[in-house]
């Protein structure tokens, strides 16, 4: 099965998409998917062709991510908060020759080759005028590349986790234990430019003929109206958006859902109690990460666990070994690896890059420390990789370092992860200068919004005179925790 089908699963008459006051049941979303489908072959697009997808959530990203398989094509949903200079290095990685946005881009100054723009809601009116697209060949397999999600590099650049049919249908399978039905309808909130928030509330709901509400932009009161509204009975979210829900929400807002999912980042325990005590609905946690598709652990409806990601996905195998690779017993911990139809092909263009995370016998190394109960229930310990998680976006600090290295007369910089009421973490930058130079805030603060997302710039500035250091030579990270963040 080849993961477009995926839509034959919703019967033709059962409304599949809401965007607004828009509502497109099966059957219309498949003749849209067709029309674009032909118009996108029409102006060259072909089988293997990487295609950029820089917009919100909504009916055209969907269904233009759907013309664009459906040809055999590769999809690349941008995150479209990045900035052109990281816009700019995804084309160039994935050799990208169109993209399709709602406003034109302005990446002139950060890319050579030519990159054709097009309005993506043009692309989804239906128009059964354009000759149509032939067939997939038949030898075309499930094992074929379907989407390339760019994660952050811990090295700097982002890295493509290449995914095909065969992996994203199948996580859609093992997401089975959620109980999704057709007759449930599914807040689309997350951006689904997310591995978490595309299978989640796009792809699953989608196989299972569930019906889909989406957002093109997080507002609490307009989120909790349409809860009520649309009469929505599932929703996911990411921590933030749960604690907002616990400090702003009323009980009555969420009265009527069935399930409430909680991922994209650690779930503080005190958050979840007092979550829980307010509205009376029970979190389900569900965890993973985009080079598995993404799901790793699904919380079983109706039986949660408190401070668990559930247990892992059916057909999935997954071991918990020490730094030598020596399996942990029951109760310890020990990084969490894993291997199974969901797991990515590989990184684009990125062999290194995959040996280092996929081991020889096909194991996935997650990074991420965990341990297992008697009842299957996996509890993730703490992460091997400094990653900062803010709002749900993945933040990886050497990034951002390096492109504080680039503004003048800064000598060392680094940038570490702490706790924040609202956002989860936030990154927080302590900087030296060279020959005790000064450096204007404002300035670099100015810089780094030309070069990074919004969310990537740390919260604090911090100048110190010397930067700690490891007995390596190395800027020691843990030393900044330990003796500084914690008397800021």
């Amino acid at each position: 099965m080849l993961l477009h089908e995926i839509l034959n699963n919703g019967r033709a008459g059962d409304v599949a998409l809401i965007d607004g006051e828009r509502r497109l049941t099966y059957g219309d979303t498949k003749r849209v998917v067709k029309s674009c489908r032909n118009k996108l072959y029409n102006i060259g697009i072909r089988e293997g062709d990487r295609v950029a997808i820089f917009a919100r959530n909504s009916i055209e990203f969907i269904c233009t991510y759907f013309a664009v398989i459906s040809l055999g094509a590769i999809a690349v949903p941008i995150n479209f908060q990045l900035s052109g200079r990281e816009t700019a290095y995804i084309l160039k990685d994935a050799g990208i020759e169109h993209i399709f946005t709602y406003q034109p881009l302005n990446l002139d100054k950060y890319i050579a080759h030519t990159v054709t723009q097009h309005d993506i809601s043009t692309f989804v009116a239906v128009d059964n005028t354009i000759a149509e697209a032939p067939q997939l060949p038949a030898d075309f397999s499930d094992s074929n590349p379907c989407a390339i999600i760019y994660t952050s590099g811990t090295t700097g650049n982002p890295k493509g986790a290449v995914l095909s049919h065969k992996n994203l249908v199948r996580n859609t399978e093992q997401m089975v234990n959620i109980a999704c039905k057709r007759e449930h309808k599914v807040l689309c909130v997350l951006p689904i430019y997310h591995a978490y928030g595309w299978m989640a509330t796009v792809l699953y709901p989608l196989s299972c003929g569930a019906s889909i509400v989406i957002m093109g932009n997080f507002i609490l009161k307009d989120m909790l109206n349409l809860i009520r509204l649309e009469h929505i009975t599932d929703v996911y979210v990411v921590p933030s958006i749960c604690n907002l829900l616990t400090k702003l929400a009323d009980p009555s807002d969420l009265a009527e859902l069935r399930l409430f999912v909680c991922s994209g980042a650690p779930l503080p325990r005190e958050l979840a109690d007092k979550f829980t005590n307010k509205f009376k609905i029970p979190i389900h946690e569900v965890y993973g990460l985009s080079e598995a598709s993404p799901m790793v652990t699904t919380t079983p409806f109706g039986y949660p666990k408190a401070g668990s990601i559930g247990t892992p996905v059916p057909d999935l195998e997954a071991r918990f070994v020490n730094i030598n690779g020596k399996d942990m017993p029951q109760g310890q911990e020990g990084e969490l690896i894993i291997r199974g139809d969901n797991v990515m092909l590989g990184y684009w263009n990125n062999p290194e890059a995959t040996k280092e995370t996929i081991d020889e016998d096909g194991w996935l190394h997650t990074g991420d420390i965990a341990k297992i109960d008697e009842d299957g229930y996996v509890y993730i310990v703490n992460r091997l990789k400094e990653m900062i998680i803010s709002m749900g976006e993945n933040i990886y600090p050497r990034e951002v370092e390096e492109v504080i290295y680039q503004f003048p007369n800064i000598k060392d910089a680094a940038v570490v992860g702490v706790e924040d009421s609202r956002r989860g973490q936030v990154g927080i930058c302590f900087y030296s200068t060279q020959d005790k130079s000064k450096i204007d805030i404002e300035e670099l603060k100015h810089f780094l919004q030309k070069n990074l997302a919004l969310y990537k710039i740390p919260r604090e500035f911090h100048e110190l005179e010397e930067l700690p250091r490891t007995s390596t030579g190395k800027i020691s990270k843990v030393k900044l925790i330990d003796k500084i963040v914690g008397n800021l």
